[in-house]
């Protein structure tokens, strides 16, 4: 599964860049669906971050309602979407990320979702162009981050998630799965 691909992404920040780059763009359309994703790990003060929180992926519905982190409910039958304002502002992300990256943040997450839950979407499908080449980007409503996507396989994608104020980007792949939905 997820797993598989990390196989044909290497771990550093520079590898996974020339793994990027080397890899096809994608349209919008391409996007949609929901996608099962997983932490690249690059050694970026992120890793472990989005494992430990149980994120489970994302949903593109079309361009205008994307469901940028998904998390399962608690039966493990469907998803449910996180509202990220809460999450990155709510975090003060950028000046605790050490402090959190190797924490599990399952039960947290789990025990806050009737506050932390959104049934509106909190991102849009846009093409961009990022590192040379325009290719499908979600763009956040609320946060700072654009996450640029490029295709590995049929079926799945490497994302480089940009963030203002971190020097270097934060991967991460996605494979398609619309084996849950949404709730």
């Amino acid at each position: 599964m997820l797993k598989d691909l990390f196989e044909a992404v290497p771990g550093t920040t520079a590898e996974a860049l020339d793994v990027f780059d080397a890899s096809g763009t994608v349209e919008p359309d391409f996007m949609f669906g929901t996608w099962h994703g997983a932490e690249l790990p690059t050694g970026h003060p992120m890793d472990g971050l989005l494992g430990g929180s149980g994120w489970w992926g994302k949903q593109f519905v079309d361009a205008e309602t994307v469901h940028p982190l998904l998390f399962p409910s608690p039966d493990g039958k469907s998803l449910w979407a996180f509202d990220p304002a809460k999450a990155f502002l709510g975090l003060g992300l950028t000046q605790k990320l050490p402090v959190l990256r190797n924490r599990s943040l399952v039960a947290p997450i789990s025990s806050l979702r009737p506050v932390l839950r959104t049934r509106s979407p909190k991102a849009r499908l846009r093409t961009t162009r990022h590192r040379g080449r325009d290719t499908a980007t979600m763009i956040y409503d609320q946060v700072p981050v654009n996450d640029v996507f490029r295709r590995l396989f049929d079926d799945a994608v490497i994302g480089l998630m940009d963030m203002r104020g971190l020097r270097s980007p934060y991967f991460f792949v996605l494979r398609r799965d619309d084996s849950l939905q949404v709730a």
